[in-house]
């Protein structure tokens, strides 16, 4: 019993710890990214060419203070952050990558980031709730409005890759575009399934949650230090997932273009 218990917390580390690394320094990517994009130079002084700019915004997000608003609900205040990330890092637990490497291979595992997606929902409107701010309370009503209505063109696109497999698995999905990716015959499934994808993870040019000309970041203006870092690892972590689930679904998870071995 203890064996397997062990085991099992092995494989979650194995997952979550280089998640949390990837989130990291994705960030310092995107920050790069935009100050190309700008004209500027972007994060350049921390580490090699800027690369360790991640560790010391981390290490700085540590040691503030966490400041909680006089008139908030605290325990629900300190509840959102902590909800929005494990929700984000739980969803990782039916990604396979690979036939045999996937933490949990379970039949129902579209069924299951529906369930956590939808629960992601709770994090953002508690926060906005809770903050007793009438700026993050509209951020939070925005953002989960956002959320939910394109949560229904996800679900309706993967329910037809589901139909066109036969299966809820995820690594039975994957199998199944062991002939061709399902790029190819379902190319506007996909197209819509990208842009979905933008807006549920409050991506550019759906990013008006953030709104920053009139709710000043939205519903995660009343955080900071630990609990707003969370907020932020939440969001990049999902970003990685829808990533990661589009790969399945549509670009044939861990199988080659061509399988030249077949």
């Amino acid at each position: 019993m203890l064996f397997t218990v062990v085991i099992t917390l092995l494989k979650i580390l194995s997952t979550t710890v280089p998640l949390l690394l990837s989130v990291a320094f994705f960030t310092v990517a995107e920050r790069k990214i935009m100050g190309a994009i700008q004209r500027r130079r972007g994060p350049n002084v921390i580490g090699f060419v800027g690369l360790l700019q991640a560790i010391a915004d981390g290490l700085k997000l540590l040691v503030k203070e966490t400041i909680l608003p006089s008139n908030s609900n605290i325990g629900i205040f300190l509840l959102a952050p902590v909800l929005s990330f494990l929700l984000s890092v739980i969803g990782w637990a039916v990604i396979p990558f690979s036939h045999t490497v996937v933490l949990a291979d379970v039949n129902l595992g579209i069924l299951y980031i529906f369930a956590i997606s939808s629960l992601n929902v709770y994090g953002l409107i508690l926060s906005g709730w809770a903050s007793n701010s009438k700026y993050a309370f509209l951020g939070a009503l925005r953002s989960t409005a956002q959320m939910i209505s394109y949560e229904i063109s996800i679900g309706f696109i993967v329910l037809s890759i589901a139909v066109c497999v036969g299966s809820l698995n995820l690594s039975k999905i994957v199998l199944a575009q062991k002939e061709v990716w399902l790029l190819v015959p379902l190319f506007p499934l996909f197209v819509m399934f990208y842009i979905s994808m933008l807006a549920e993870t409050n991506r550019h040019p759906f990013d008006l949650p953030e709104a920053e000309a009139e709710l000043v970041s939205g519903y995660n203006v009343e955080y900071s230090a630990m609990t707003f870092a969370l907020f932020f690892l939440g969001e990049y972590s999902n970003m990685l997932l829808m990533c990661a689930l589009s790969s399945v679904l549509f670009l044939g998870g861990w199988l080659p273009p061509i399988d030249i071995f077949s």
